[in-house]
């Protein structure tokens, strides 16, 4: 009974030993590794009409918000629809209406570890607000924009607009910058800004037209429309540089520097045994340096493996010696 109740113990106190060794090793051999940065591969997005309205009706004191877009994408996307149609309570009885029209409505952006690229094209359109179901805000044959954002490079963004669009049913000439204002009466105004660029160090964007509407249609229920209207958007971001590897965690402690020749001995000091022997290739008695540890293939954890084999060894003898006497 004596033998077996005290040898539980004791097995419980050489496994617990045992334990704690094992799991003091793996602790003191695990380091941090290399940390790599996530790679941001920039951004890109584009649209060929995005608006932006306020819709004032003739039997409510209310506006209505008309905010709809066509082809708006981010990257990595394309889009290419040719028609847009809204549908505004109150409006046109209820029924949808068109907002835009075009032969061609196409936007594209892409991203890569070096380059963010986005375009917008609209070949052919024609642009309505709701209370004008028959007179154009614009017409224009073909306008474009794009940016493009590479690594090493500065971004460019660029916007191509044609001679002449049809604004409100008027003829209007185009410059490749700048801004043109519409009047006409009874109808409202309309103000073109034109070919807006925008570039910083990582960032490019192109707008081909963008106008500012302030309308009286007095039709379809509608008393005035006012608002932003945005024609072939593209912008970028460009990508971060690829991160290098971050350098390997410094050693826990420095090689110890060779031994300065040995001072003279004290008065009274025992002179050492062999004083012959070269004092350059002496080592500090005790103590483990990197060389010592490079040479037996051991590491700076192994002192820590050294004593956890110890402890374990005394753990284990203190309890065989403890069992033989309880037995």
């Amino acid at each position: 009974m004596n033998s077996t109740f005290f040898r539980l113990p004791v097995r419980r106190l050489a496994t617990v030993a045992t334990v704690m060794a094992l799991a003091a090793g793996p602790v003191t051999l695990t380091g941090a590794g290399p940390a790599y940065a996530a790679d941001d591969h920039g951004r890109a997005s584009a649209v060929t009409l995005r608006t932006g309205l306020d819709v004032s009706l003739l039997n409510k004191s209310v506006n209505v918000p008309l905010a709809v877009s066509l082809n708006e994408v981010q990257a990595p996307q394309s889009a290419e629809e040719t028609t847009l149609t809204a549908r505004l309570d109150a409006v046109n009885g209820g029924r949808p209406f068109s907002v835009l029209r075009a032969e061609v409505a196409h936007a594209k952006a892409t991203t890569s570890a070096t380059k963010a690229e986005a375009a917008s094209t609209l070949v052919h359109a024609r642009l309505h607000v709701p209370g004008l179901p028959l007179l154009a805000v614009i017409e224009v044959e073909q306008i474009t924009s794009k940016a493009t954002c590479e690594v090493g490079e500065k971004p460019v963004a660029t916007a191509a607009i044609p001679g002449s669009v049809t604004v409100l049913g008027e003829r209007v000439n185009l410059t490749a910058e700048g801004s043109a204002d519409v009047k006409v009466p009874g109808v409202g105004e309309v103000r073109l800004d034109l070919s807006s660029t925008r570039t910083t160090a990582r960032s490019a964007a192109a707008t081909a037209l963008e106008l500012k509407v302030s309308v009286n249609p007095s039709k379809l229920n509608v008393a005035e429309v006012d608002g932003t209207l945005t024609l072939a958007e593209a912008a970028c971001k460009t990508p971060a540089p690829a991160s290098a590897p971050a350098s390997e965690p410094a050693p826990a402690s420095e090689p110890a520097p060779a031994s300065e020749p040995a001072s003279e001995p004290a008065a009274g000091a025992q002179p050492p045994a062999d004083a012959s022997a070269p004092r350059a290739d002496a080592k500090p008695q005790g103590a483990v340096t990197e060389e010592r540890l490079a040479e037996t293939g051991g590491d700076s954890t192994t002192p820590y493996l050294v004593g956890g084999g110890i402890a374990l060894l005394v753990a284990g003898g203190g309890a065989v010696v403890l069992a033989r006497r309880r037995g």
